[in-house]
């Protein structure tokens, strides 16, 4: 068995860099899943494709955040015990873990059977739009626990002290399903249903490559080498620490449904179809701070079981930086050449550039404030803290449905563009103070235990 590269007492931030690099790259291939599919829809279905996918999305989030709350909660379960010297106690957290991926999966799959076109029309979905989505939905519905897996395996494995094989599953896996996005829908026009498809095969080639890795012997933990024990404590404890990351996720979702109707309600398809778009464009941050948070995760899950909390604030003062860094970076391109950035998903409908121009410049401004909104809400479950982080990304969520409510009877369908932003700059004057106070009692505390040692010892 190797040994873990969070036991030595390396640099804090080349051990920062180590984790949090192959995780943005993860993140961002992640992301490339939806936006690859946006850029095919786009080009070879059209605007009433991209609306449709933008209307799945939200039903299909679920099953997304299912495979995020196993991969969090176990897999900071697993580091706290790593950092606590605990190695028999963090197989049993990983092997826990990959159980909980197959109940999630199933619970996914009977939820998408029942309920998913319901909720697609509970979105004002109506004619072709309806009918793409539907196919969509259905398509994920026979595969359920392939995405659930897909979502939870590479945050166990870069717990497991392999970050760059999870990076690299990913990889393998957004670049299947780029090919069977231009097979699929450019050559065999299967439409929504084949850009469905294409990520389904693209998820079950992650999840292959995950078992692959588990079963060899560069697994640091090789669960399969031990006896494999099942802890219903360990199943208890991942649920309440990953809960938080699956309602930041359907944060997301929830919201882009409600969007979806207001953008029905104030405005047109085309809107929608805007939306769609410039949510493809924040994605582009949001799997960034994502992956800078998640990057962070096992330093600082690692740290806190350790009680080193002084190497936390290092690690958070830094993960802070780069993720304000990165948004406002992302923000001023998309300013500076919209048209441009747009054009990735229409062949040039003045109409859908004009209107997505307006998304950009309004419902973006503040969208650095949410990376640091998640980095702030990993920070709480990284500790062991899954109700302040489950807080975090309720308060998230239900900031806006005032903003939401009041802001389109006011300014009309600019007012749902503006929405957003108003919430992030709300809950981010609340949740950021309320990290670096948290962070600064527990340095305080390690400086009283040193001190108080260091009198013992004279």
């Amino acid at each position: 068995m190797h040994t873990s590269s969070l036991e030595h007492n390396g640099s804090i931030s080349g051990t920062f860099w180590r984790y949090t690099i192959p995780a943005i790259a993860a993140m961002i291939v992640n992301g490339l899943y939806q936006l690859v599919d946006g850029v095919f829809v786009g080009h070879y279905i059209g605007s009433e494709g991209l609306a449709a996918i933008n209307i799945a999305w939200p039903v299909i989030a679920l099953v997304s955040g299912f495979g995020l709350l196993i991969g969090m909660g176990s897999g900071s379960l697993v580091s706290i015990y790593r950092g606590e010297g605990k190695i028999p106690a963090a197989r049993t957290a990983m092997f826990t873990g990959l159980m909980l991926i197959i109940v999630f999966g199933v619970l996914a799959s009977l939820y998408l059977t029942y309920l998913g076109n319901p909720l697609i029309g509970l979105q004002g979905a109506q004619g072709m739009t309806q009918a793409y989505a539907e196919d969509y939905i259905g398509v994920f519905s026979l595969c359920a626990v392939a995405t659930v897996a897909s979502g939870a395996l590479p945050f166990l494995i870069r717990n497991d002290d392999s970050p760059i094989v999870a990076t690299t599953m990913m990889v393998v896996g957004a670049l299947t399903n780029i090919v069977l996005d231009y097979l699929f829908i450019g050559i065999l026009n299967w439409g929504l249903a084949g850009a469905a498809w294409a990520t389904v095969i693209a998820q079950l080639t992650t999840v292959a490559m995950a078992f692959v890795y588990l079963l060899s012997r560069h697994s640091y933990l090789s669960v399969f080498s031990h006896p494999l024990q099942f802890s219903v404590s360990d199943a208890r404890k991942s649920v309440v620490m990953g809960v938080s990351s699956l309602v930041m996720y359907l944060y997301y979702g929830v919201l882009v449904a409600f969007h979806n109707r207001l953008f029905v309600e104030y405005g047109s398809p085309i809107s929608i179809a805007s939306f769609a778009i410039v949510g493809y464009l924040m994605t582009l941050y949001y799997v960034v701070a994502e992956g800078i948070a998640e990057g962070m995760q096992p330093q600082v899950s690692f740290y806190h079981g350790a009680r080193q909390f002084s190497n936390i604030a290092k690690v958070a003062k830094l993960a802070t930086v780069v993720s304000l860094g990165a948004g406002l970076l992302w923000l001023g391109v998309l300013n500076a050449f919209p048209e441009h950035v747009i054009g990735w998903f229409t062949t040039g409908d003045p109409a859908l550039v004009s209107e997505a121009t307006l998304g950009i410049r309004l419902h973006l401004s503040a969208m650095y404030l949410d990376g640091l909104i998640i980095l702030a809400s990993m920070y709480f479950l990284s500790v062991g803290k899954g109700g302040t982080s489950l807080s975090i990304s309720v308060a998230n969520m239900l900031v806006q449905f005032p903003f939401l409510a009041i802001m389109p009877k006011l300014f009309g369908l600019q007012g749902v563009w503006m929405a957003m932003p108003l919430s992030n700059i709300v809950l981010a004057s609340v949740v950021i103070p309320l990290m670096w106070r948290h962070i600064q009692r527990q340095r305080r505390v390690e400086t009283h235990t040193v001190t108080a040692s260091l009198a013992t010892v004279g």
